[in-house]
């Protein structure tokens, strides 16, 4: 197979983050640097520890990927990103309390030096925050060309020959497609005329990014890059875009689970969710609006994986619930208990029950180093729009219309691992040897 034409990793990668002082930036950033310090591992990071098979499996070819694929060296990623309030990243860890103290004093002098930009801000969009480190314009469009001076003055400080742009934010208000999203004109349209109300800060962000030639990763469950109006964009600016909402914890197991019900055929009536964790994503959550947002995420992804339409004996009938509760003493430990009514043979039920213990920051962190490799790349390979060989990542992955998303999580770490063996020439593997 002919190896792809990639441009190599050269110079400096800007890793430019929204919401740069989060639990979760805050604890990918830390990590990062002491891991390119070999002061921790970074577990969790499929780019830097995970191996590849090459080749017929009697020839026991298993080199990690990183050894083979052309990514970005961690010593070349620059820090920096936007956020609606000023601390540093090491006050901004500190106040997150994810991490231990002994670990942020690890690369504290670093951290000091990594500041904010003031971000793109709207309460509307987020009604438990109240930003205080925020740009002041009187227009979306303003506020795009706001964000895009920023990018070129970062790339030029900082001597940047890339950029990647990640949304590690909050959870914006659910929001619907709209006429304004349907194409390039009408979104740009929109942002000049203000319509502050179908216009968020992140489509200004994934605007700018894009407008800058920089991919753009959502993270967050936000309507942004998946409306016609940025597949449009990014094919014109010919920019990797992918997203959305980082796949962490019950999630992925949901996606791990429903996979082995359908491939066992065993059927489903119900499946009960709930989570409670503290943190700032657990008191923007709080509110309905925001929380329609995920709530929309999370659901979909049963459905998608156990096709209830061709299966209606199996799973035409389920019922699937999703709640999260803001509980302060939690703070960024996050519980999630799953109640699974299924069904065996001779319709006999039988249950299943998890309950996962998870830090959500811990497992999203090195998901967002994992993006910004892997976006840079292709980049660097010449892809352009929606990067669906990326949706391992992700909670509701982007697609169009023509295709429907693929949610299995084992599918589509093969999507992933074949899409990397196409781009450096081997063969793609289907498991029949």
């Amino acid at each position: 197979m002919k190896r792809q034409e990639i441009k190599p990793a050269t110079g400096k990668l800007g890793a430019l983050v929204v919401g740069l002082g989060g639990a979760v930036a805050s604890t990918f950033v830390v990590g990062t640097l002491a891991a390119r310090q070999g002061k921790a591992k970074p577990i969790g990071s499929i780019t830097q520890l995970a191996t590849i098979r090459l080749g017929k499996r009697n020839e026991n070819k298993f080199p990690k990927i990183k050894e083979v694929v052309p990514l970005a060296d961690l010593n070349d990623i620059v820090f920096g990103g936007w956020d609606i309030f000023p601390e540093n990243v090491y006050e901004a860890a500190r106040h997150a309390e994810v991490l231990e103290q002994k670990d942020l004093d690890l690369v504290k002098d670093e951290l000091q030096i990594i500041k904010p930009m003031p971000g793109a801000f709207d309460q509307n969009w987020v009604k438990r925050l109240n930003g205080t480190h925020i740009k002041k314009a009187a227009t979306r469009w303003e506020l795009v060309e706001a964000l895009r001076k920023d990018i070129r003055d970062f790339k030029a400080t900082n001597g940047c020959d890339r950029i990647v742009m990640i949304w590690s934010a909050s959870t914006e208000t659910y929001i619907p497609l709209c006429e304004e999203h349907q194409s390039l004109a009408a979104l740009e349209k929109a942002m000049k005329d203000n319509v502050a109300d179908k216009i968020s800060p992140s489509m200004c962000y994934a605007y700018a990014a894009v407008a800058e030639g920089a991919p753009f990763i959502m993270g967050a469950p936000n309507l942004c890059v998946d409306t016609p109006a940025m597949w449009e964009f990014s094919a014109k600016q010919n920019v990797p875009i992918c997203g959305k909402d980082f796949k962490t914890g019950q999630t992925m197991m949901k996606t791990v689970l429903a996979p082995m019900l359908k491939t066992r055929m065993l059927g489903l009536n119900g499946w009960f969710s709930t989570n409670i964790l503290g943190n700032r994503d657990g008191e923007v959550l709080d509110d309905p609006d925001s929380f329609k947002t995920k709530e929309v995420s999370k659901l979909s992804v049963i459905d998608t994986i156990l096709q209830p339409d061709l299966y209606p004996d199996l799973y035409g009938n389920i019922y699937h619930k999703v709640r999260i509760n803001y509980y302060p003493p939690r703070k960024d430990n996050k519980e999630g208990w799953d109640n699974i009514d299924i069904v065996g043979w001779m319709g006999y039920p039988m249950q299943l029950k998890v309950d996962f213990l998870c830090r959500d920051s811990i497992l999203a962190a090195p998901l967002v180093l994992d993006l910004i490799l892997f976006t840079d790349l292709a980049q660097r390979a010449g892809f352009s729009g929606i990067q669906d060989w990326l949706s391992f990542y992700f909670k509701s992955p982007m697609h169009d219309f023509e295709h429907i998303p693929e949610h299995d999580l084992f599918i589509q770490y093969t999507k992933l691992k074949n899409t990397l063996r196409k781009m450096i020439g081997e063969e793609t593997i289907d498991y029949l040897d």
